[in-house]
C-alpha cells in the first residue's frame, strides 16, 4: 500500500516551473506576434500620413465628415467641409486622405 502512494505522488522536481515558464514565454511571444505588432504597424503608417499632410488634401475624419485641409498647425487641422462651412479638428482624428495620389497635383 505505502509503495502505490509513493508511485502517485508527483516527481520532487523543478520540471514543472520549467514548463510552465516555456508556456508563459510562449504565449507573451504569441501575444506580441498576434496584437501588439500589428497594431504597431497601423500606428506607424496613421503617424505617417499625419506627417504628410498638406493643404488641399481631401480628407475623412473618424467621425465620417470629408473635408478639405486649408490650414494645419502641429495638432490642429482646419477642414474645409461645404460653401462656407470650416471646422477645426484634432490632428489625430483624421483617419485617412480621400484624394488619391495620382490626383494630387
Amino acid at each position: 500500500m505505502l509503495s502505490l502512494a509513493a508511485l502517485q505522488a508527483p516527481p520532487a522536481g523543478g520540471r514543472t516551473g520549467t514548463v510552465l515558464m516555456i508556456y508563459m514565454v510562449a504565449f507573451a511571444f504569441i501575444m506580441w506576434f498576434l496584437i501588439i505588432r500589428p497594431q504597431r504597424k497601423v500606428q506607424e503608417k496613421h503617424r505617417a500620413m499625419l506627417g504628410a499632410l498638406k493643404k488641399g488634401d481631401e480628407v475623412m475624419t473618424e467621425g465620417g465628415i470629408i473635408g478639405q485641409v486649408v490650414h494645419l498647425t502641429d495638432d490642429r487641422a482646419t477642414l474645409k467641409s461645404g460653401e462656407n462651412t470650416r471646422l477645426v479638428v484634432a490632428r489625430s482624428k483624421i483617419a485617412r486622405v480621400v484624394t488619391p495620389p495620382a490626383e494630387q497635383a
